[in-house]
């Protein structure tokens, strides 16, 4: 009798509440608005998924990844030296899929006077050396700039790291922000800033600059000729093997397909596969 009743159970689970899928997506703050629209839209096509979604930047999901407490990790950088030899150590193994393409926007204050700016200024804003807009522009104002960068958890710093300082460190000067979106709102409020962050958080509130003379267009960011330009991943473990079937196989599959690959080009990036 009691075999009986828990077959009843059980079939009813199946057949009549289902078991709800899950799906846990962490990481990248950059990516995190065309996540959003890729969630939203899976989860219309596939109702029985819950999905969860955090941006609180690339080293955390890539973190998440290794701790197993993520099924995918967004990232706007690729992996770090530490983090290859680490997976080496656990024996684990992470694989890329290049979801888009984005430029790293410098923006500034409407008010800014400065149309364009060089990696070289741009290194020397963010080491100390140049501190007053007077010094990149005579005509300018001999106004302090107020520089603004994100968080080091996030893959965005690391790549401006990396392209813009190099082996030099960021100044103390500079005021570190928790997401791209909070770097927009500061910079539109805050005369003589500047910022940067992922071409998809461009809105009319603030000012894009040119770096090198480089506009960070569609083509020059598909180019590489704008300077900051980078790709976009996704992350998934592969340690057991691709993901051929299953919640995050369909979730790859539908962020590579024509509709994902639209909503990549909607958030104002550049989709990986060309629309």
């Amino acid at each position: 009798m009691k075999k009986f009743l828990l077959t009843i159970v059980l079939v009813s689970i199946f057949t009549v509440g289902g078991f709800a899928a899950n799906l846990v997506i962490k990481g990248s703050n950059t990516l995190l608005d065309v996540a959003q629209l890729w969630v939203e839209a899976f989860s219309k096509e596939n109702p029985d998924v819950k999905v969860t979604l955090e941006g609180a930047g690339s080293s955390t999901g890539i973190a998440a990844l290794f701790n197993g407490t993520t099924d995918i990790a967004n990232s706007s950088r690729w992996f770090k030296d530490s983090e290859v030899q680490k997976m080496f150590e656990a024996k684990k193994w992470f694989a890329p899929v290049l979801v888009a393409w984005d430029g790293i926007a410098i923006v500034v204050h409407k008010d800014v006077p400065i149309k364009n700016i060089t990696v070289q200024q741009l290194r020397d804003i963010y080491t100390g050396r140049i501190t007053r807009w007077n010094q990149l522009d005579p005509n300018a104002p001999a106004r302090d700039i107020v520089a603004f960068s994100r968080n080091t958890a996030s893959g965005t710093f690391e790549v401006f790291k990396e392209k813009v300082l190099g082996e030099e460190k960021m100044s103390p000067r500079v005021r570190m922000l928790e997401s791209s979106m909070a770097e927009l709102e500061t910079v539109a409020k805050t005369p003589f800033s500047i910022a940067y962050f992922g071409v998809g958080y461009v809105d009319q509130s603030v000012k894009v600059i040119s770096v090198n003379g480089v506009m960070p267009t569609k083509q020059n960011i598909l180019s590489y000729k704008y300077p900051l330009s980078r790709p976009l991943f996704v992350f998934v473990d592969i340690t057991k093997g691709w993901p051929e079937e299953g919640t995050v196989a369909d979730f790859l599959r539908f962020i590579m397909s024509a509709k994902g690959q639209q909503l990549v080009e909607k958030a104002g990036f550049v989709a990986a596969l060309g629309q």
